[in-house]
């Protein structure tokens, strides 16, 4: 069974949280996202293509950057399924 190649849309997912407010004057890393601070304290960098898309939210800026940066490049090259996989577990819980 051959799976499908793991791409930007699918990295982000059927529902992105999109970015509303997005200064004219933001610095972007590479010319391909910017890292933003959330109200929680958390970092989330926000894509450039599709356009303010929140990627990659970690606990610092510095993580964020660099996973961020591998993720996308990873994407590029088309090597991020020889790195990762996606695991399906279903849990019983009562609330």
């Amino acid at each position: 069974m051959e799976k499908n190649k793991t791409t930007l849309a699918t990295s982000l997912g059927s529902n992105p949280t999109m970015e509303k407010n997005i200064p004219d004057d933001q610095v972007w890393i590479d010319d391909a996202f910017y890292i933003k601070k959330t109200m929680f304290g958390l970092y989330t960098s926000v894509l450039k293509e599709p356009f303010g898309a929140n990627f990659i939210t970690g606990a610092t800026e510095d993580g964020v950057t660099q996973i961020t940066r591998w993720h996308l490049k990873c994407l590029q090259d088309g090597t991020l399924d020889d790195y990762t996989f996606v695991t399906s577990a279903a849990m019983g819980v009562k609330l």
